[in-house]
C-alpha cells in the first residue's frame, strides 16, 4: 500500500482528499503548514506527496526545496488555486512531477497519481542492484561484476543475465527469454539465442570458475541452484 502525504492547510479539500485516496487503497497522512510537513518528512518516507502552494509557515515553494535537498526521489505532485503559467513552469522546474489547479475532477488526480507512482515504480527498478552467489548486477551503471572483477558483456548477454537474476529460482522459457530480450535487442532471436547464452556463460565462468546458469532441457534456464 503506498502511502501519500496531503500538504494543504484547507481542511474541506484536504479532507476530501483523504477520502478519496483511502477508498482507492492508499494511506495518507496529513500535515496542515509547510513547517508541519517539513517536521513530518523528517520521520516518515511518503510515496507521494500532494503539495499545496500558499501553506502557513513554510511555502509550498519552500517545502519543495526541502523535499528536494533531503529526499529527492520522492515525487511531489502540486494542487494548488494558482493557475498562471509562471507559477506552473517554476514548480515543474523546480522538480514537481505534475502540477493540478484546483478545482479539480477526482477521478484526474487518482489517474495521475497512479501513473506518478508507477514511473517511480520503475525507476526504483532501473536501479536495482541484483545479486547470486559471486555475481553483482549493478542495473543503475548496467556493470556486472563476479568475485568483484567486472566482467565485459555485451547488451543482449546482459539482458539475458537480468531477467534470470530478477527470478533466479524460476525457470525462464526459451519463448519468454527471446520475446523479452528481443524487445530492446533485436539480436536475439531464436537462432541466435543459444549462441549468445553459451558466451554469457563461458564469460561468467571464466571469471569465477562456476556454471551459474543451468539449463533445463527442452523448457529454457535458471540461475543454477547447485552452486557451491
Amino acid at each position: 500500500m503506498a502511502t501519500i502525504l496531503v500538504v494543504d492547510d484547507d481542511i474541506a479539500i484536504g479532507d476530501m482528499e483523504q477520502t478519496v485516496l483511502t477508498k482507492a487503497g492508499y494511506e495518507v497522512i496529513r500535515a496542515f503548514s509547510g513547517t508541519e510537513a517539513v517536521q513530518i518528512l523528517m520521520n516518515d518516507r511518503p510515496d507521494l506527496v500532494l503539495l499545496d502552494l500558499m501553506l502557513p509557515g513554510l511555502t509550498g515553494e519552500s517545502v519543495m526545496a526541502r523535499i528536494k535537498q533531503s529526499a529527492g526521489d520522492i515525487p511531489v505532485m502540486v494542487v494548488s488555486a494558482k493557475i498562471d503559467a509562471d507559477s506552473k513552469v517554476n514548480m515543474l522546474l523546480e522538480g514537481a512531477c505534475d502540477y493540478m489547479t484546483k478545482p479539480f475532477d477526482t477521478r484526474e488526480l487518482l489517474a495521475r497519481i497512479r501513473l506518478r507512482l508507477m514511473e517511480q515504480s520503475r525507476q526504483a527498478l532501473s536501479g536495482r542492484i541484483y545479486t547470486y552467489s559471486d555475481i553483482r548486477l549493478d542495473d543503475s551503471s548496467r556493470e556486472v561484476t563476479v568475485n568483484g572483477n567486472p566482467v565485459k558483456l555485451t547488451r543482449t548477454e546482459y539482458g539475458i543475465l537480468k531477467i534470470l537474476m530478477e527470478s533466479p529460482e524460476t525457470v525462464v522459457t526459451k519463448s519468454s527469454l527471446i520475446d523479452r530480450v528481443s524487445s530492446a535487442n533485436e539480436d536475439c532471436t531464436e537462432s541466435s539465442l543459444k549462441t549468445h547464452m553459451s558466451h554469457l556463460r563461458n564469460k561468467l565462468g571464466g571469471a569465477g570458475g562456476k556454471d551459474y546458469i543451468e539449463s533445463i532441457w527442452g523448457i529454457g534456464f535458471k540461475m543454477n541452484s547447485n552452486l557451491n
